[in-house]
């Protein structure tokens, strides 16, 4: 199964995006604040977080190879928290 299907799985086509209120436990008030701590504590790095941006969109630093670790509590706190896989760049992605 591709990241693409495998996130689409988890999250109900979308069904959870922006859900912040339904985490329980949240790093911070902020969503993307919470979205950003949580994959520094999972994959902690000493660069910036945001490795892209476009006209209303941010790129996340996470490689494939991250992506296919987190589990389906993961992929579901961070689509609570506004993030998506964005299938044609193969990466996790943020609107701003």
């Amino acid at each position: 199964m591709s990241i693409y299907q495998n996130w689409k799985r988890v999250t109900g086509d979308n069904e959870s995006f922006l859900r912040f209120e339904d985490i329980e436990t949240k790093r911070s008030n902020r969503p993307d604040l919470h979205a950003f701590l949580l994959l520094n504590e999972l994959f902690p790095k000493n660069r910036d977080m945001v490795s892209g941006a476009g006209h209303d969109q941010i790129w996340l630093d996470v490689s494939e190879e991250d992506i296919e670790k987190l589990s389906d509590e993961n992929i579901l706190e961070l689509s609570r928290s506004g993030v998506f896989y964005d299938y044609e760049s193969n990466a996790l992605s943020m609107f701003i």
